[in-house]
């Protein structure tokens, strides 16, 4: 409560760019209200998601592998599958 005091009013009550020290404060105040400060980072690649995407990629067939890597490809994605 003390940081969104001391952050918050300075920010939106004046026109002008914020401030290093502000910047920080606002940061801080995203990661509490919106991700919290999980070990890790965030989701990603868990071991889950991998065995997941594995299961997923040996369920299709070679035309549907095919067609995954070359819309890879086109997103400039690196495939090395």
């Amino acid at each position: 409560m003390f940081l969104w005091n001391a952050v918050m009013p300075e920010i939106f009550t004046s026109i002008r760019p914020i401030t290093y020290c502000e910047a920080i404060g606002l940061l801080i105040l995203s990661r509490i209200l919106f991700g919290g400060f999980r070990k890790g980072g965030g989701g990603g690649w868990k071991r889950g998601n991998v065995r997941q995407w594995k299961e997923k990629w040996m369920n299709m067939s070679e035309e549907e592998r095919a067609k995954f890597k070359e819309e890879w490809k086109n997103r400039g994605g690196d495939c090395k599958c």
